[in-house]
């Protein structure tokens, strides 16, 4: 069975949508202990976070990463290095624009953040390796050590980034061959003629992981929750360095369903279930240990993937899923779940979508919670299809009112049908709630009404399910989303608070809202 997790209520906020009055127009590593300052008020014990790991110049996707293991530099809290150098970190009056500009943009410019970010850790990196490492400082001896106890995973990184700069940042499958090929001889002579752009890789993951220790410390009782993406890119330094235990010439995705006549083709190389078993689950092993090393736990992406994998060829065969056949789907899936919960994290399993039985059968053994999204629980094959009652959720579960790729409540409900209202408006802990004259403007209102709203958001925190994740949009009721799958889009990923997060406290609406949920947590345990 699964660790049991004890039942408490907490937030999803991307990393990036939370900059504080400090950031550079992101949020930050540095962000995290004020975030936590408003979740403590509002007797919020969780945050989850989307994936940190590093993205691709021009990639705002964090499901897209260059690497499983390592930080984005663009989370640096850049007003927290020590390197600062000469002139104390005063910026010229050009780029001190450039900043303001960045700060009061109405939402993420990625490209001008990197940019920005860029040039000021080129200048940290390069103060700290003339002052501090060619003398074999404390802080040299510091970094010497975090390259030899992170070896297993950064040696490979740190020289893929450094490749990677190199060839302007093209995928590796285009590098010449013996680079491409990982020719000893020709990765031995790229760690010499790239040493210092590889010293400077890892400079960053050191920094980036002693923000992230106190980030966890400045916490407080706060717990840190990730994201692990079901796969990796393949142009990344995970892929380059296993490439037998992927199929480059086959594409994950989803099969045709309800949802989509196509299904979803994600473009990242299939798994090879035999190689990767062969070899112990060692690579997923390894993610694990990074997982616990950065989180309190973490929710696993697309769950259903890890029992059985959907996968197109790229030469336009039959597509199929690997393993082909239920026993040894459940027997995958079943030890990849042993393998991640074995790093001593808590474990969630986002198993959303259309999810075979007998995947959420196996997770009902295994103890792992998975996801009840309020308004897709319902008893789909009865009359009337009646919403399920969250009070009838299970305890080994997650409840919440949406993720990162749905719409929020507010615009949910305002393109709800009328028999979809009156549906939810009938299910007992919601009716028990709501005063009729409420329910009768819920009804005929053309938006979400706020008493429908926290009525709702009420309902969840009385839930039977132990935890309770809410996504900061439906606390508020704001109409924004994070996500809009299957486009490409300036808008996505790109969100950011209306208020700094370390000004909330003093926002009269972020605090109302900090003592109705607070209210709720003492009143149902949470």
């Amino acid at each position: 069975m699964g660790r049991p997790i004890s039942r408490r209520a907490g937030v999803l906020i991307p990393l990036f949508s939370m900059p504080s009055a400090e950031s550079w127009g992101i949020g930050e590593i540095g962000d995290i202990p004020r975030a936590a300052r408003w979740l403590e008020r509002a007797g919020l014990r969780l945050l989850q976070l989307l994936p940190t790991s590093e993205l691709p110049v021009g990639e705002t996707s964090p499901y897209s990463a260059l690497s499983a293991m390592a930080i984005d530099p663009q989370f640096l809290s850049i007003e927290r290095l020590e390197d600062a150098g000469p002139g104390g970190g005063r910026l010229p009056d050009d780029v001190r624009a450039r900043l303001d500009a960045v700060r009061a943009a109405p939402a993420i410019d990625y490209a001008e953040v990197r940019s920005l970010k860029e040039a000021a850790l080129r200048r940290s990196f390069a103060h700290f390796r003339d002052s501090e490492w060619r003398s074999g400082t404390r802080r040299a001896s510091a970094l010497g050590a975090y390259i030899r106890d992170q070896r297993w995973w950064l040696d490979d990184y740190a020289l893929f980034r450094a490749l990677h700069a190199r060839h302007a940042e093209r995928p590796w499958t285009e590098w010449p061959a013996p680079l491409r090929d990982r020719s000893p001889d020709a990765l031995a002579r790229a760690r010499l003629e790239l040493a210092d752009e590889i010293l400077y890789r890892q400079y960053l993951q050191w920094v980036a992981d002693d923000q992230w220790a106190e980030a966890r410390r400045g916490a407080g009782g706060v717990a840190l929750f990730g994201d692990l993406p079901f796969m990796v890119s393949g142009d990344s330094a995970d892929v380059w360095a296993r490439q037998d235990e992927f199929r480059l010439d086959a594409s994950v995705g989803v099969p045709p369903d309800a949802f989509s006549e196509t299904g979803q083709d994600w473009g990242f190389p299939a798994y090879r279930w035999t190689v990767v078993a062969e070899r112990g689950f060692d690579w997923l092993r390894d993610r694990a240990r990074r997982y616990a090393a950065l989180f309190d736990g973490y929710r696993v992406d697309h769950l259903v993937g890890f029992y059985r994998t959907f996968f197109r060829p790229l030469d336009g065969t039959a597509p199929g899923f690997t393993p082909a056949d239920q026993p040894a789907q459940v027997e995958l899936g079943q030890r990849v779940l042993d393998v991640l919960r074995a790093s001593g994290a808590h474990v969630t399993a986002e198993d959303l979508g259309v999810i075979p039985d007998f995947v959420r059968e196996s997770l009902g053994r295994l103890g792992v919670p998975g996801y009840k999204v309020f308004r897709w629980e319902r008893r789909w094959h009865e009359h009337g299809r009646p919403f399920t009652d969250p009070a009838d959720y299970p305890p080994v579960a997650v409840a919440t009112s949406g993720t990162h790729d749905t719409e929020s409540t507010a615009v949910w409900w305002e393109g709800a049908p009328r028999e979809e209202r009156e549906a939810v408006l009938a299910i007992p802990s919601v009716r028990a709630r709501l005063a009729d004259e409420d329910r009768t403007a819920a009804l005929e209102s053309r938006g979400l009404t706020a008493p429908l709203r926290q009525v709702l958001i009420e309902t969840l925190y009385a839930s039977g399910a132990g935890l309770l994740i809410l996504p900061i949009q439906d606390i508020f009721g704001w109409r924004d989303r994070i996500n809009r799958p299957a486009t490409v889009s300036a808008s996505n990923w790109t969100w950011r608070l209306p208020w700094p997060v370390d000004r909330m406290a003093a926002e009269p609406v972020a605090m109302a809202a900090a003592e109705r949920l607070k209210e709720w947590a003492t009143k149902y345990g949470r």
